[in-house]
Parts: structure tokens; sequence; C-alpha cells
């Protein structure tokens, strides 16, 4: 070991461990600046000889404390072991000093930039809920703090491209187009947990959480994760068309549920002439049409919550085939925004969806959840929402279903 390794050695030791930890702290507060002195109270007496050693003097006799001032104390290091005071610390420690006033301006511009990407975005003028999801519980300033504002840049980028498209896009074909990687919108990745935070403030749903929850949402902006997984619950729709057609033909005759996959509408197209198919939002009621009515029931469609895109493009395929959809789903504030989206998108009529409806609901069942998240609108029926504001609860569709089988059974003419 050299002398100049010796001299720093003995800075190791826990007699300098208190004015180190003190010197380091004020120089990284100062951005290295050894202006000032740094206070080292209750002073040992091997600290106090220590210091006494290094600085040269000795402290007044009894003395519990002192001040050092960090220029006389580099210029003490510096003969002793030949590195400054900053290059001595880096040594002890084995990690370069903070400049603690430089990362925060450097933490600030970042934030600075990031609100001005977000206030440049078309959608900052135009949507409410893009607005409240960049805004929300300090968003922007936690992402800059953990050096993640390119997340947010690249949802915010996301938000934009979905919310100018019109068609279908493979959801890694999104990430790629994006960020340049496939797989950042992968499940439970930070960037896909961003966006899906907004696009369930966009249509006042929650933070989906479940798989298959999140792969709903991504489906209703026209994102598709999996063509497999995407879905609809079919109930005695015959169909025209090699495979599907022939399956559906073959539920229908015996009054079997048939679920559908987008990868099987993909593959094999089908033609539906019906005139008129009831869609739903829970299987409870395709369940019990089922059992109920069997092959007598009325073609019957399931959303299982939010629209899949097997929805809409069987959805789709009856409407070409000069079929009517009638729409009912829960009397809660997603059930809405489903209700309005399918009406909207396919010209569905509405199913017993009406404020008198809903007040039927109310009384015909001893208990509902309170009405939470934020209202949506009921064009078909405007005084709904409001009636179900005044309110304040749930009327969820397994509630009404005596009602929804009595209406399938009168269509089928089933006694």
């Amino acid at each position: 070991m050299t002398l100049e390794e010796r001299a720093i050695e003995r800075f190791r030791g826990p007699d300098y461990r208190r004015l180190l930890d003190r010197a380091r702290d004020r120089l990284e507060r100062r951005g290295g600046s050894l202006s000032g002195t740094i206070s080292l109270p209750d002073l040992t007496h091997e600290e106090r000889r220590a210091l006494d050693g290094l600085l040269g003097g000795a402290r007044r006799p009894g003395a519990r404390s002192t001040s050092v001032d960090l220029t006389r104390l580099d210029a003490a290091v510096r003969t002793s072991c030949g590195l400054s005071l900053a290059g001595l610390l880096e040594t002890v420690f084995g990690r370069p000093l903070s400049d603690r006033p430089a990362e925060r301006a450097a933490k600030e511009a970042a934030r600075a930039e990031l609100l001005r990407r977000v206030e440049e975005s078309p959608l900052y003028a135009s949507a409410d809920w893009f607005r409240d999801w960049a805004g929300a519980r300090g968003r922007l300033t936690r992402l800059v703090t953990r050096d993640d504002a390119h997340l947010f840049a690249n949802a915010v980028a996301v938000l934009e491209r979905l919310e100018s498209s019109t068609g279908t896009v493979e959801l890694t074909t999104l990430a790629d187009e994006v960020t340049g990687d496939t797989k950042a919108l992968g499940p439970r990745s930070p960037l896909s947990r961003l966006v899906l935070d907004a696009l369930a403030r966009r249509v006042g749903v929650p933070r989906p959480e479940a798989a298959e929850d999140c792969r709903r949402l991504w489906e209703v902006f026209g994102v598709l994760p999996d063509d497999l997984a995407s879905r609809v619950l079919v109930l005695n729709l015959p169909a025209e068309g090699a495979g599907l057609g022939e399956w559906l033909t073959g539920a229908a005759r015996y009054g079997t549920p048939f679920p559908v996959t987008l990868n099987q509408l993909r593959k094999h197209p089908v033609t539906a002439a019906r005139p008129v198919v009831y869609v739903c939002e829970n299987p409870t009621i395709v369940r019990r049409a089922a059992a109920e009515l069997g092959a007598a029931a009325p073609p019957l469609l399931c959303t299982e919550g939010l629209p899949s895109l097997a929805f809409h493009r069987l959805a789709s395929t009856v409407i070409t085939g000069g079929g009517t959809l009638r729409y009912h789903g829960d009397f809660d504030w997603p059930g809405l925004a489903i209700a309005h989206a399918v009406m909207r998108r396919h010209g569905a009529e509405p199913w017993r969806m009406s404020a008198a409806d809903y007040l039927a609901g109310v009384r015909g069942a001893d208990r509902h959840l309170p009405l939470k998240g934020r209202e949506s609108p009921s064009p078909w029926a405007p005084d709904l929402a409001t009636t179900m504001a005044g309110t304040g609860l749930v009327v969820s569709e397994e509630t009404v279903a005596d009602r929804l089988i009595a209406d399938l059974r009168s269509a089928s003419g089933t006694p």
C-alpha cells in the first residue's frame, strides 16, 4: 500500500464518518460549492482528536461541537492524501457526488417539456378525459421523478393515434409504430397501464386489472391483442357460410349457446338474415334464455361487458343482412356508455332502456349498489341519465332478467 493509499485509508475509519457524511451532503446540496461551513454537534473524544489532527490546532477543551470551513477542509485533505475533498468523498463512498441543484433543474426542465407536449396535443383542447388523465394526482411530476417521462410521451402518441384511427390494428403493430418495440404495450407493461388508464377514463369505466378486461378495453378502440381471445356469445343465430355458418346453424338447432371468436369470423365469413337480433350485456340472460326457451328463443348476442371486435364484426353482419339489433345492458354509467356505443355504431334500438324501465328495476329489487364514476349521457332517452343521477342506484341486468326473458318468450311465440 502506497503512502497515498494509507492516507486515504485513514478516512475510512469511524472517527471521520460524520465529518465526511456532512461534507458530502453539503457539497451535493450546493452543487459542489466549497463555500460555507458544516456543523458537527456532540463530538466524541475520538472525533475531536481526528479533526484536530487533520486541520491542525486543537478544539476548545471540552467543546462538544464545532464548525468546519469547507475551503479549509478541502486544503487539509489535499495536503493529507493528494485528493480534493470531492475526490476523497467519491473514493471513500464509492460513488460520484450528486449535483442536486442540477438534477432538480433537469427534472423541472423535463416536466416543462412534458407539459408542453401534453398541451400541444390536439386532445388537450378537445377532450376533458385527456386533461383529467394527464393531470391526475401529480402524474407528470411523479413520472419525471422516476425518469419515466418518455413513457408518458409515448402514451400521448398512442392515444393520438387511436383517436384519429377508424380501423383496427394489431397491438404489436401499434406498439412498433409508436415506440419501435413490438412488446412495449404488452400485458402489465408500464406504457400499457398508462394508456389503459386513459382509455378507461375515455369510456367511463374503472381502469382494468384482469387480462380479459384489458383486452376488451383495447378492442373498444380497435386494437386487437389476440383474435382468438376476442369473442361474442351467440344463441340461436343460424348463418350461411362454410365452417362457422354451419356451426352456428347447428348450435341454433339445439338452442345451445355458442362462443364465436374473431379468428373464426376472419377465417370463415358468414351471412345472417334475421329481422331482429337481441343483444344483452350479461351472459346470465343467455343462460336463462337457453334453459327456458331453448331453440325457440329469438337470436341473442351477448357482449359480456365491453363489446369485443368479434361482437362488432358479427353485429355488422346482422345489419348487412337487413336485420336490426335491440340492445339492453346494465343501468350504471359504464352500461350507458356501452349502450350508446352500440346504438351509435350499429343503429341498434333500445330494449327496455328507458327511465321507466330503470325505475321499475329499482322498485323490483331490495338492494342496489350506489352509482359511481363519471356520468354518461343517454341520447336515446335523455331523462334516463337524469333519473339515474337523481336516484343514485345501479340496476344490474341480472336483476331485471325476468322482464327480458318475458320479452324473448313473447317474441318467440312460446306460451
